[in-house]
């Protein structure tokens, strides 16, 4: 027994995953509800199903060690003990097809398809939590948006990245005013891309009013992203502001350590302008700064852990623990909609060679705070 629940009265879980080795997704969110890393579950992970079991694979030793069976299917998983009180679907890492434009057909809405199926058997809603973007292509994820909302499904996803700690902390109430923010990234354009464009959005929400959408999305590549910035389309100065946050940037201006940066424009319904930039190699941290109305600029790096233990990881966790324990999301699922179309039609935009115009982003929510200030 662990934690302030002995075993019989903690809620049980499926874990349903592509798959778990070491330093893997599951590894780091699975492997603590399971105890390890020196974590304390206050939820019982009552069954695992894994999509596929690689040569280092952990979630046979993992079922053995602690007495949970490894399900062959999805439905079985969720049964479990005559039915879970929750689900975690971690659809990341392992062997899977690219399509076109080089983004990973993770299984994730066949994932949610088979666990509703088993929960409607069941007659059951329970919370559910989805690891990272929705799914690689966007009908798919407006898909297991509506299935989610019509259930009443309490419901948390996306990246572990927006919930780190900012340094320097800054005052939140200031991204009421944000009128332009540029986020610096590194790594894939799909899986890394998407911690930007979430991190993004975490901050973006944050407008006074709420979120109305965005309109356009435009990718720039290479040599003609500096010369935008010359140009004065996105700001130089938000992007040395941003890289300033981060101790181990180099201290020349990036232009001349990278030939082949990526640029994600997103141009907000409100008037409002966000960027993502995607190095190759000159950083391996986010981090952001943004203007408000008022001109005043804040930047901070996203703290999150390079190498084990992988520490932000364990935040995120507790985040799924709360969702399960209370059935309360910490925000609304419309945040990882949108950050899912976002990663989206960046990389639309980005193989069209252009701009691309989004009614399909024309997502409106707001956060429970700023509807507690309009009723004000």
């Amino acid at each position: 027994m662990s934690g302030s629940l002995n075993a019989a009265a903690k809620p049980k879980i499926a874990a349903i995953f592509t798959e778990y080795r070491p330093n893997s997704h599951a590894d780091v969110i699975v492997g603590r509800l399971l105890g390890d890393w020196g974590y304390t579950p206050h939820v019982r992970v009552a069954s695992l199903y894994a999509d596929q079991l690689p040569p280092n694979d952990m979630s046979r030793e993992a079922a053995s060690r602690h007495g949970i069976p490894l399900c062959a299917t999805i439905r079985e998983a969720v049964l479990a003990e005559g039915g879970v009180d929750g689900i975690v679907l971690v659809g990341e890492h392992g062997d899977y097809p690219l399509d076109p434009l080089g983004r990973i057909r993770y299984p994730r809405r066949r994932f949610l398809e088979e666990a509703l199926a088993a929960l409607d058997e069941l007659g059951r809603v329970v919370p559910i939590f989805c690891d990272k973007h929705l799914a690689w292509q966007f009908a798919d994820a407006r898909w297991m948006y509506e299935q989610l909302r019509k259930r009443h499904i309490p419901f948390l996803g996306g990246s572990s990245i927006p919930h780190t700690e900012a340094v320097p902390p800054f005052d939140p109430a200031r991204l009421s005013g944000l009128r332009d923010i540029v986020v610096v990234s590194s790594g894939g354009l799909e899986s890394y891309g998407f911690h930007a464009m979430d991190v993004l959005q975490s901050l973006a929400e944050r407008r006074t009013g709420g979120e109305s959408g965005i309109r356009a999305v435009r990718a720039l590549r290479g040599a003609a992203v500096w010369q935008a910035m010359d140009a004065g389309e996105w700001p130089e100065e938000l992007l040395l502001q941003a890289l300033a946050a981060i101790p181990a940037a180099a201290a020349v201006h990036p232009r001349r350590l990278e030939a082949e940066p990526v640029l994600f424009a997103l141009e907000y319904a409100d008037g409002a302008r966000g960027w993502v930039v995607q190095f190759e190699r000159l950083i391996e941290k986010w981090a952001f700064a943004f203007r408000d109305d008022g001109g005043r600029i804040a930047a901070a790096r996203c703290e999150s852990d390079d190498d084990r233990p992988f520490a932000h990881f364990e935040r995120l966790t507790r985040m799924i623990e709360t969702l399960v324990l209370t059935g309360r999301p910490p925000f609304p699922m419309e945040r990882t909609l949108m950050s899912t179309g976002m990663i989206y039609y960046a990389i639309e935009a980005l193989y069209a060679g252009g701009a691309l115009e989004t009614p399909q982003l024309a997502i409106g929510y707001g956060l429970p705070e700023q509807k507690e200030t309009t009723d004000e």
